[in-house]
């Protein structure tokens, strides 16, 4: 029993091991990103087992998809 408790972390715990703030595992968290979350009281515990291979979002809007040459229009003069 005491090894489960070890591979469970507290969102503030889970913050600190991906190098995010506390919201946005949170955040993480209700979107359904960590599957297994256990409610403890009002914390959340998340197992250690998510972290690995956990792929965070960079911040900022993403690149715009590049246009093909054949798709763009010339301007017509009048």
């Amino acid at each position: 029993m005491q090894s489960m408790v070890n591979d469970l972390l507290t969102t503030s715990e889970a913050a600190i091991r991906l190098n995010a703030a506390d919201s946005s595992v949170r955040l993480w968290r209700r979107q359904g990103k960590f599957p297994n979350v256990k409610q403890c009281g009002r914390d959340w515990l998340i197992p250690e087992s998510n972290l690995e291979g956990f792929d965070k979002r960079t911040p900022g809007r993403p690149p715009k998809p590049a246009i093909p040459k054949t798709a763009k229009k010339k301007a017509v003069k009048r």
